[in-house]
């Protein structure tokens, strides 16, 4: 968690809105409770609840002020605005690559684009790159069948 820029999540959060009228979970403890979740291979809100439950005295450590239940988790997570944290993930990602810029993967991100591929179609027409892997996906399937 330290390497999260709290001053920058603080400012997106409200840009969007995301603790208006929040009276128990506010978006920091959400995300520190989904981050958990996802650390630690939960699978379920009610795991994510036991879990928190099971581990009481060390949750003021982990930086909860309340006790984190499922129902108020459920809440947050559908009533909160997406745009917070495709924000909070550019973000990092930005701070990532300026982090690795140097190091080898053997792989280029010097110009990927992130989908996130349950909002937008990879197929779609809507950007160039897609527009680059929709001509090379139908340029290896007509290759494939001139060779069958």
């Amino acid at each position: 968690m330290e390497f999260i820029p709290w001053t920058s999540f603080v400012r997106i959060v409200d840009r969007y809105g995301g603790d208006f009228r929040v009276r128990s979970l506010s978006c920091p403890d959400q995300f520190r409770a989904m981050s958990f979740a996802q650390l630690t291979y939960r699978e379920s809100l009610h795991n994510i609840e036991m879990c928190f439950l099971a581990n009481q005295t060390k949750l003021y450590s982990m930086g909860f002020r309340s006790p984190i239940r499922r129902s108020t988790l459920a809440d947050a997570n559908e009533g909160r605005d997406w745009r917070i944290w495709v924000d909070l993930a550019a973000l990092l990602m930005r701070r990532a690559g300026k982090l690795y810029c140097n190091d080898s993967f053997g792989i280029y991100l010097d110009n990927t684009v992130y989908l996130p591929q349950n909002i937008v179609d990879p197929r779609s027409e809507i950007h160039p790159i897609c527009r680059e892997q929709s001509r090379a996906r139908e340029l290896v399937e007509k290759t494939d069948g001139e060779a069958q």
